[in-house]
């Protein structure tokens, strides 16, 4: 059974920061593009960043770009999210997702195979 769970979510002072990890299972991680998509109140589910399988390659929303890294360990299965100088427009459901695609296509959500549950980020102005 697939699982991607997410962990490391909460509530945060604006320029802060926060670690999200997502713990996968039941597939082949080291096969797959990684992903961070997020989703706020009354808003349409948007592409954070992605990372390929070797985690040599990564790619990120422009909207992200300095702020945030995302990394992996495939002796984990994880993938994280490091989340840097938060702003409250931050504040949304982050999702982790997998993909068979390259990075910047996994932008695309018709390319995700397997999607995470979701962790709550609250950035407080």
């Amino acid at each position: 059974q697939v699982q991607l769970v997410e962990s490391g979510g909460g509530l945060v002072q604006a320029g802060g920061s926060l670690r999200l990890s997502c713990a996968a299972s039941g597939f082949t991680f080291s096969g797959y593009v990684m992903g961070w998509f997020r989703q706020a109140p009354g808003k349409e589910r948007e592409f954070v960043a992605a990372i390929s399988q070797s985690g040599r390659i990564t790619y990120y929303a422009d909207s992200v770009k300095g702020r945030f890294t995302i990394s992996r360990d495939n002796a984990k299965n994880t993938v994280y999210l490091q989340m840097n100088s938060l702003k409250p427009e931050d504040t949304a459901v982050y999702y982790c997702a997998a993909a068979l695609s390259t990075t910047q296509a996994m932008s695309n959500m018709a390319q995700i195979r397997y999607w995470g549950q979701g962790t709550q980020v609250t950035v407080s102005s």
